[in-house]
């Protein structure tokens, strides 16, 4: 179809940014698209030009149908309208575009609308930026009774919330001097016998010491006045914002039997997460859940991202957008069902290895209730697990373990047989049984478990869910000490088992009888042991 304008003033506008024109009849469609519209767009002109269909309605954002759609009413009725929404360009990026649509007629009294848009992608973001802020502020105001604002780039520091504390809401968002902000907080509100080392925790963070590589959250306890100008024990910890910004956030550390006053569920609740931000500092993040279950998360430290399966750079784009819960964690090393439980019930400990240490550890998630009509977003809080506890715990007494290869692979403790959930889980347990006490690498275990495809991000991601679940497995019948694993690599601990495979091998003439010509029936790779066993 001819590409041309209705109007002879509007020729001149042709290079008026995104211009272009619809005719709005039986089948409304776009009749005229200006070079600039295109660019903005990615389209082709012959893409978009069509009378028998309203192709410019598929570049809406589906989220922004609605303002669309009284943009039109309102053009109709009043012949002009202002609006701004997203359009979907060609490459599947959006743009977020300020809309200017006037009305008029033809020779036959066919009502056009013309229409251009100004690019403001730029400020949506810088807004987005300022709402994700916000979001991630309400959420750390969940934890916390009070966040302060420390800038070493302009030495300064301001109260971001307070819990309406009447001794900071006077300056609460006002920037002052870090010096002097300090010295009249330390002076006029922490215990003469705390003051000196608040002072120092202080002057460390103002030369950047908290903040170095790798460096953990700091955190401190102090007794200072509260807001009935009794004398109260606090905790606080800073939380690094970016380069030059840090944020300290304190709390009220409750006495035992202050805390069984707290009936309230949320109150409860959020007293659970301010316990756990100053016990579990390796690990922090928060997240937005909306009543409809969409995550997006406001804030992670790297090894939080790890727990859930993304790189730095995958995890950025999830910061800009919600996304369904089922996706954001299909990743991580936890199952679709742990998660569902934990959004219903508010709390739940995960298990990860985490690449970096080079360990197996726990991270422990928060997330407050969903109100009454559940129409408010809900908050989410994790934390790593301190080493020392998830140690405690994996402690084991010395239990019997028999393994059976001969035939089809089964595992007992004692004579109880032990019932895998996993099937991964126990093939990769036959598989460290067939290496007998050999080490066994992610990409070669990759290799046998998932013959057909080979090691990535997926499939490794893949394995540490199915070397977590039978680990978890081995735990729950007190024999994960059978399991050794150093760098990421995992191996059988053949002195700690009694093994069919490794009897007979060992020559003696009580076991020479054991081996009937099979092994291993369950798993296609066990044939090379098979040939070795037959040929022997």
């Amino acid at each position: 179809m001819k590409n041309k304008t209705y109007g002879a003033d509007l020729i001149l506008n042709r290079q008026i940014e995104g211009f272009h024109q619809f005719i709005f009849d039986e089948n409304p469609h776009l009749s005229f698209v200006s070079e600039s519209f295109l660019g903005m767009t990615g389209y082709k002109e012959d893409e978009l030009l069509d009378e028998k269909k309203d192709l410019y309605s598929l570049l809406i954002q589906p989220a922004d149908s609605d303002i669309y759609s009284s943009l039109i009413k309102d053009v109709l009725k009043c012949e002009k309208a202002k609006g701004c929404y997203h359009l979907i360009k060609k490459d599947g990026n959006s743009v977020f575009v300020k809309d200017t649509l006037s009305l008029l007629k033809d020779e036959n009294g066919k009502i056009i609308i013309s229409s251009y848009l100004t690019d403001i992608t730029e400020f949506d973001n810088i807004n987005k930026e300022i709402n994700e802020g916000n979001r991630y502020l309400e959420a750390l105001s969940e934890v916390f009774d009070k966040i302060f604002e420390f800038n070493t780039k302009s030495n300064t520091v301001k109260c971001l919330y307070s819990n309406n504390s009447s001794m900071f809401k006077h300056f609460e968002n006002i920037p002052m001097p870090l010096d002097e902000a300090l010295e009249k907080w330390i002076v006029n509100s922490v215990d003469k016998d705390d003051a000196e080392s608040v002072r120092n925790f202080f002057f460390d963070f103002s030369l950047n010491k908290f903040f170095e590589p790798d460096s953990k959250p700091p955190q401190i306890t102090y007794k200072a006045l509260s807001s009935d100008n009794e004398l109260r024990q606090y905790g606080g910890i800073f939380i690094r914002v970016n380069e030059d910004i840090g944020y300290f956030c304190c709390r009220r550390i409750h006495e035992p039997e202050e805390m069984s006053d707290l009936k309230n569920e949320n109150t409860h609740l959020k007293e659970k997460m301010k316990d756990l931000v100053l016990k579990f500092s390796d690990g922090l993040a928060a997240f937005e859940v909306t009543p409809e279950e969409y995550m997006k998360p406001l804030y992670a430290t790297e090894n939080v991202c790890e727990f859930f399966g993304y790189t730095k750079e995958e995890w950025l784009p999830l910061t800009k957008k919600y996304t369904p819960w089922k996706t954001f964690v299909q990743k991580s090393e936890a199952t679709n069902e742990e998660f569902l439980d934990f959004l219903k019930n508010g709390e739940a400990e995960f298990t990860y290895f985490d690449y970096k240490s080079e360990k197996e550890k726990k991270i422990r998630a928060v997330c407050t209730q969903k109100d009454m009509h559940a129409k408010s977003p809900r908050y989410v809080v994790l934390y790593s697990v301190d080493d020392n506890e998830s140690e405690k715990q994996n402690t084991t007494e010395s239990k019997d373990v028999s393994i059976r290869t001969f035939g089809y692979f089964d595992v007992f403790v004692g004579d109880k047989p032990i019932a895998f959930r996993n099937k991964k889980s126990k093939e990769l347990l036959a598989l460290l049984v067939d290496r007998r006490g050999g080490f066994v690498t992610g990409e070669e275990a990759i290799a046998f478990l998932w013959e057909d495809e080979p090691a990535s991000t997926l499939t490794l991601s893949r394995y540490r869910k199915v070397a977590l679940r039978l680990k978890n497995t081995l735990e729950e019948y007190g024999v994960s000490d059978i399991l050794e694993t150093v760098n990421g690599k995992r191996r059988i601990a053949v002195e700690k088992v009694r093994c069919d495979l490794y009897d007979y091998l060992s020559g003696k003439k009580e076991y020479s009888q054991s081996f009937k010509g099979s092994y291993l029936t369950n798993y296609s790779w066990s044939e090379n042991t098979l040939g070795e066993l037959l040929n022997s």
